[in-house]
């Protein structure tokens, strides 16, 4: 029988449709256990990953097997795409299915930094009255919101920001400057450094590749307009992490959101503990109830369509 092994979590009703074809090991800690991977691999026809589970050339060849890898996100960065095509494995993204969460991440971030007094709880609580320090936060209306990457996220992303009165530019070098989305979307293209030096707001949309590992370092992260807000749901290693809490800590920045980091789980003595106006979130940007759905359901309708051929 069919063998489809998922090694991350997954929803329960995605896992029931599959087990209703196939021979399903869902195991969400098999992520965790390199050599029960491996084991479980052996006769596997499909694997199910997330973002952790690394399906390099050192898995390939204990998958003989193996005929597709459906992921339950969209970046590939955890997935040789390379050896699995040469392998004759076909990959598998939920492209578009966590749009909406990570967009809403997005904007919700930007809101909650760009205000400010939504981080003074435990002050309010503890008795004190930060009123006069908190009555300088700002406005989101009004605001202008740089897209570094404007493919599906960042398009929808700059569909909710327009609703909230912001103005739109974005960079994208696969995009031609009178390609027709500009107009259509309402967004201004721009190069990468006008963008950086005007946008009160910066969210990531790229992949990392060897193109963008580091490319809001020290001198871009410098260059940004004071005050203004950094937000990353793309990929760590895209941001020195570093040159991001010093600006952080002179003031130079207003605030930062990051979903994603360079290494995972953090490790002790990050450079970002203790950062003031930083929000940290475990890589869950495009993670929600309703996202999460959406992703497995789509993955797992596509996994069975692809075995079933």
């Amino acid at each position: 029988m069919t063998k489809v092994v998922i090694s991350e979590f997954m929803d329960e009703s995605a896992v029931d449709t599959l087990r209703a074809r196939f021979d399903v090991l869902y195991d969400p800690k098999l992520v965790d256990q390199p050599a029960a991977l491996l084991a479980a691999l052996a006769q596997a026809d499909g694997l199910i990953v997330r973002n952790r589970t690394q399906v390099s050339a050192d898995m390939l060849p204990a998958a003989p097997a193996l005929k597709v890898v459906g992921r339950l996100g969209v970046g590939l960065d955890n997935i040789d795409v390379a050896r699995c095509k040469a392998a004759g494995v076909e990959v598998i993204p939920a492209t578009g299915a966590n749009a909406l969460a990570v967009a809403e991440y997005v904007i919700g971030t930007a809101m909650v930094l760009l205000r400010g007094s939504y981080l003074s709880s435990s002050e309010v609580a503890a008795g004190e009255w930060p009123r006069t320090r908190m009555s300088n936060g700002r406005e989101t209306a009004g605001k202008t919101l740089g897209l570094v990457g404007f493919g599906g996220i960042g398009q929808l992303t700059a569909r909710l920001a327009r609703g909230l009165g912001m103005q739109v530019v974005a960079h994208d070098p696969m995009i031609a400057n009178d390609a027709p989305v500009w107009a259509e979307s309402g967004v201004t293209p721009l190069a990468l450094d006008a963008l950086v030096s005007t946008a009160d707001v910066v969210s990531l949309h790229v992949p990392l590749t060897d193109g963008t590992r580091g490319l809001f370092g020290a001198a871009c992260i410098q260059s940004m307009k004071a005050g203004a807000v950094l937000i990353n749901t793309a990929r760590g290693g895209i941001v020195d992490e570093a040159a991001l809490a010093a600006a952080l800590r002179s003031g130079h920045l207003g605030g930062a959101a990051l979903d994603v980091f360079e290494a995972e789980p953090l490790p002790a003595g990050s450079a970002l503990a203790g950062v003031p106006n930083l929000i940290l979130t475990p890589h869950i940007g495009g993670v929600t109830f309703e996202s999460n759905e959406r992703v497995s359901s789509l993955i797992a309708e596509r996994v069975i369509r692809f075995l079933a051929d």
